[in-house]
Protein backbone atom coordinates (compact mmCIF):
# COMPACT_ATOMS: atom_id res chain seq x y z
CA UNK A 1 0.00 0.00 0.00
CA UNK A 2 1.11 3.53 -1.06
CA UNK A 3 2.33 5.87 2.18
CA UNK A 4 -0.19 8.45 2.75
CA UNK A 5 0.40 11.92 1.93
CA UNK A 6 1.02 14.88 3.93
CA UNK A 7 1.39 18.67 3.77
CA UNK A 8 5.26 18.28 3.87
CA UNK A 9 5.14 16.20 1.25
CA UNK A 10 2.65 18.63 -0.84
CA UNK A 11 5.10 21.72 0.30
CA UNK A 12 7.83 19.77 -1.33
CA UNK A 13 6.04 19.03 -4.61
CA UNK A 14 4.80 22.47 -4.87
CA UNK A 15 8.35 23.92 -4.28
CA UNK A 16 10.18 21.72 -7.13
CA UNK A 17 7.00 22.99 -9.26
CA UNK A 18 7.84 26.76 -8.84
CA UNK A 19 11.89 25.96 -8.83
CA UNK A 20 11.15 24.23 -12.36
CA UNK A 21 9.08 27.39 -13.32
CA UNK A 22 11.39 30.04 -12.24
CA UNK A 23 14.20 28.03 -14.33
CA UNK A 24 11.63 28.39 -17.08
CA UNK A 25 11.00 31.51 -16.51
CA UNK A 26 14.65 32.90 -16.35
CA UNK A 27 15.04 31.07 -19.85
CA UNK A 28 12.46 32.49 -21.53
CA UNK A 29 13.21 36.56 -20.24
CA UNK A 30 15.97 37.41 -22.23
CA UNK A 31 13.94 36.44 -25.34
CA UNK A 32 10.97 37.98 -24.31
CA UNK A 33 13.24 41.18 -23.96
CA UNK A 34 15.04 40.93 -27.16
CA UNK A 35 11.45 40.42 -28.66
CA UNK A 36 10.47 43.89 -26.88
CA UNK A 37 9.74 47.01 -28.61
CA UNK A 38 9.60 49.05 -26.26
CA UNK A 39 12.52 49.97 -24.04
CA UNK A 40 11.01 50.37 -21.13
CA UNK A 41 8.99 47.32 -21.37
CA UNK A 42 12.37 45.31 -22.52
CA UNK A 43 14.28 46.84 -19.20
CA UNK A 44 11.26 45.39 -17.21
CA UNK A 45 12.04 42.43 -18.73
CA UNK A 46 15.88 42.43 -18.07
CA UNK A 47 15.50 43.61 -14.90
CA UNK A 48 13.68 40.73 -13.88
CA UNK A 49 16.01 38.80 -14.80
CA UNK A 50 18.58 39.46 -12.16
CA UNK A 51 15.65 39.07 -9.62
CA UNK A 52 14.29 35.43 -11.18
CA UNK A 53 18.02 34.78 -10.47
CA UNK A 54 17.74 35.80 -6.58
CA UNK A 55 14.71 33.61 -6.31
CA UNK A 56 15.83 30.46 -7.62
CA UNK A 57 19.01 30.99 -4.80
CA UNK A 58 16.12 31.80 -2.40
CA UNK A 59 14.58 28.79 -3.44
CA UNK A 60 17.91 26.58 -3.20
CA UNK A 61 18.17 27.70 0.56
CA UNK A 62 14.14 26.71 1.07
CA UNK A 63 15.64 23.01 -0.24
CA UNK A 64 18.45 23.35 1.95
CA UNK A 65 16.09 23.80 5.62
CA UNK A 66 13.77 20.77 4.51
CA UNK A 67 16.95 19.15 3.64
CA UNK A 68 16.29 18.01 -0.02
CA UNK A 69 17.91 18.60 -2.54
CA UNK A 70 17.04 20.89 -5.30
CA UNK A 71 15.21 19.52 -8.11
CA UNK A 72 12.84 20.64 -10.22
CA UNK A 73 9.60 19.12 -11.44
CA UNK A 74 7.63 19.96 -14.88
CA UNK A 75 4.79 21.99 -14.03
CA UNK A 76 2.62 21.85 -17.10
CA UNK A 77 0.99 25.17 -16.42
CA UNK A 78 3.79 27.33 -16.59
CA UNK A 79 5.38 25.15 -19.83
CA UNK A 80 1.53 26.60 -21.10
CA UNK A 81 2.28 29.99 -19.90
CA UNK A 82 5.06 30.54 -21.59
CA UNK A 83 4.09 28.63 -24.92
CA UNK A 84 1.15 30.94 -25.23
CA UNK A 85 4.24 33.97 -25.18
CA UNK A 86 6.12 32.25 -28.10
CA UNK A 87 2.75 32.40 -30.06
CA UNK A 88 2.58 35.94 -29.45
CA UNK A 89 6.00 36.62 -30.58
CA UNK A 90 5.26 34.69 -33.60
CA UNK A 91 1.73 35.71 -34.67
CA UNK A 92 2.60 39.53 -33.53
CA UNK A 93 6.30 40.14 -34.81
CA UNK A 94 6.32 43.36 -36.06
CA UNK A 95 2.99 44.54 -35.00
CA UNK A 96 2.08 47.29 -32.58
CA UNK A 97 0.26 44.89 -30.44
CA UNK A 98 2.83 42.43 -30.31
CA UNK A 99 4.29 44.58 -26.72
CA UNK A 100 0.97 44.57 -25.23
CA UNK A 101 0.77 40.63 -25.58
CA UNK A 102 4.10 39.81 -24.39
CA UNK A 103 3.10 42.57 -20.88
CA UNK A 104 -0.02 40.37 -20.73
CA UNK A 105 2.15 37.32 -20.94
CA UNK A 106 4.24 38.42 -18.36
CA UNK A 107 1.29 39.11 -16.04
CA UNK A 108 -0.28 35.85 -16.55
CA UNK A 109 3.31 34.67 -15.28
CA UNK A 110 3.54 36.94 -12.41
CA UNK A 111 -0.28 35.94 -11.48
CA UNK A 112 0.95 32.00 -11.89
CA UNK A 113 4.11 32.79 -9.63
CA UNK A 114 1.95 35.18 -6.80
CA UNK A 115 -0.35 32.56 -6.01
CA UNK A 116 2.40 29.71 -6.10
CA UNK A 117 4.51 31.57 -3.66
CA UNK A 118 1.36 33.08 -1.15
CA UNK A 119 0.47 28.78 -0.79
CA UNK A 120 4.38 28.23 -0.01
CA UNK A 121 4.19 31.08 2.43
CA UNK A 122 0.93 29.57 4.20
CA UNK A 123 2.52 25.66 4.66
CA UNK A 124 5.82 26.49 5.34
CA UNK A 125 4.01 28.46 8.39
CA UNK A 126 2.08 25.92 9.43
CA UNK A 127 5.29 23.29 8.70
CA UNK A 128 7.19 25.22 11.29
CA UNK A 129 9.76 26.69 8.42
CA UNK A 130 9.59 30.20 9.51
CA UNK A 131 13.02 31.06 7.25
CA UNK A 132 11.68 29.20 4.16
CA UNK A 133 8.54 31.39 5.28
CA UNK A 134 10.69 34.56 5.50
CA UNK A 135 13.07 33.50 2.05
CA UNK A 136 9.45 32.88 0.10
CA UNK A 137 7.77 36.19 1.38
CA UNK A 138 10.67 38.26 -0.05
CA UNK A 139 9.95 36.20 -2.96
CA UNK A 140 6.03 37.14 -3.03
CA UNK A 141 6.56 40.85 -2.18
CA UNK A 142 9.03 41.34 -5.47
CA UNK A 143 6.52 39.42 -7.61
CA UNK A 144 3.92 41.34 -6.47
CA UNK A 145 5.99 44.17 -7.30
CA UNK A 146 6.81 43.31 -10.70
CA UNK A 147 3.44 43.07 -11.21
CA UNK A 148 2.22 46.78 -10.23
CA UNK A 149 5.01 47.93 -12.66
CA UNK A 150 3.72 45.70 -15.14
CA UNK A 151 0.31 47.22 -14.99
CA UNK A 152 1.72 51.02 -14.75
CA UNK A 153 3.86 50.32 -17.78
CA UNK A 154 0.41 48.76 -19.49
CA UNK A 155 -1.47 51.62 -18.41
CA UNK A 156 0.79 54.84 -19.60
CA UNK A 157 2.80 53.43 -22.07
CA UNK A 158 2.51 49.95 -24.25
CA UNK A 159 -1.35 49.76 -24.38
CA UNK A 160 -1.54 53.29 -25.30
CA UNK A 161 0.81 52.96 -28.45
CA UNK A 162 -0.59 49.73 -29.42
CA UNK A 163 -4.01 51.45 -29.55
CA UNK A 164 -2.39 54.50 -31.36
CA UNK A 165 -0.86 52.32 -34.21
Amino acid sequence: MSKQKRLQDLFHDTLKDIYFAEKKILSALPKMAKAAQSDELRAAFEKHVDETEGQIERLEQVFEEIEARPQGKTCDAILGIIEEGKEIMSEYKGSPALDAGLLAAAQAVEHYEISRYGTLIAWANQLGFSNSAKLLKQTLVEEKKTDEALVTLAENIVNIEAEAA
